[in-house]
């Protein structure tokens, strides 16, 4: 298990960080989560549209990077550190219209100051949309 303190944190507490920040203002939200994963949803809509009435790639990264940040912040002790984003990348490899999006991240390396998580980000049907990777650094919170 991935998770500080040993025990999967409830959806709920994944879902406070939706209000008044970007995610909530796109309708992500957490879904589900397991041993050493997170899944979240968000909307395909005229909020995550670009001008063809596509999926926005743009949409797709804060989905992904949303994913992973959230599942690292309950990977380190909230105490003493906090996690930033380094880097992401993604490939977009199928179009999405409406619906919902759903990105699953999970770790590939959970070191002391480095974290790189894979997030898959699939259709309603498990059709894969856009792969990414996203590299965080573990910091002290004091540094804020």
């Amino acid at each position: 298990m991935i998770w500080f303190g040993g025990e999967r944190p409830s959806l709920e507490r994944f879902r406070q960080y939706g209000k008044g920040t970007l995610q909530g203002l796109l309708g992500m939200e957490a879904v589900d989560c397991g041993d050493d994963w997170l899944r979240v949803r968000m909307p395909v809509d005229q909020r995550t549209h670009q001008p063809f009435g596509r999926l926005h790639g743009g949409a797709s990264v804060a989905l992904a990077e949303t994913a992973a940040s959230m599942a690292a912040t309950h990977c380190v002790d909230p105490d003493q550190s906090l996690v930033v984003g380094l880097e992401i990348n993604a490939n977009h490899v199928r179009p999405a219209y409406d619906g919902w999006v759903y990105a699953t991240a999970r770790p590939e390396t959970l070191g002391r100051t480095i974290h790189v998580w894979s997030i898959r980000i699939e259709d309603e049907a498990g059709k894969l949309i856009c792969i990414s990777r996203f590299t965080a650094a573990v910091i002290a919170k004091e540094r804020r």
